[in-house]
């Protein structure tokens, strides 16, 4: 039935600060922009007179990024939203070819990160005989991310 994921999609509230980050620092194309409105998004999410920017990002291979800043209606954002624990979609997990440069990237642009970079234990959790390691950072509007790379 499924063939692939095609994207994931991220509401923001500041969509150049946010395309900044997922192209500038992490290393995403943006593809397209674009507003959205009329019967088609509104009968989609059951809001009457959507009007949303959206931003599609992508990497050379898997799913790309949509993010979207509803002009109206606007959302609330959930406590506890960049948890790892909160129920529901918790993150985004995007492969890097070497984890430890795209840490040290991104702590030199001043993001946060939960931990160092943690080698999944491989009795727990095999990935074919490769070693996977992961570290959680957040992005701007705290959206929890795992970095991963397996080596």
């Amino acid at each position: 039935m499924i063939d692939r994921i095609d994207h994931v999609n991220l509401i923001v509230d500041d969509l150049p600060a946010m395309i900044a980050f997922y192209r500038d620092l992490l290393g995403l194309r943006l593809t397209k922009r674009t507003s959205i409105g009329g019967h088609w998004i509104e009968a989609l999410t059951g809001f009457p007179k959507v009007e949303a920017d959206v931003a599609y990002l992508e990497a050379d291979r898997g799913a790309g990024i949509e993010l979207i800043r509803y002009r109206t209606p606007q959302g609330e954002r959930p406590d506890g939203l960049g948890c790892p624990n909160a129920k529901g979609i918790r993150h985004v997990a995007l492969r890097v070819a070497d984890l430890d440069a795209a840490v040290n990237c991104l702590t030199e642009a001043a993001v946060e990160f939960l931990s160092t970079p943690q080698q999944v234990a491989t009795d727990q959790v095999d990935y074919a005989g490769q070693r996977k390691r992961i570290v959680y950072c957040r992005d701007p509007e705290g959206n929890l991310l795992e970095l991963c790379a397996f080596e």
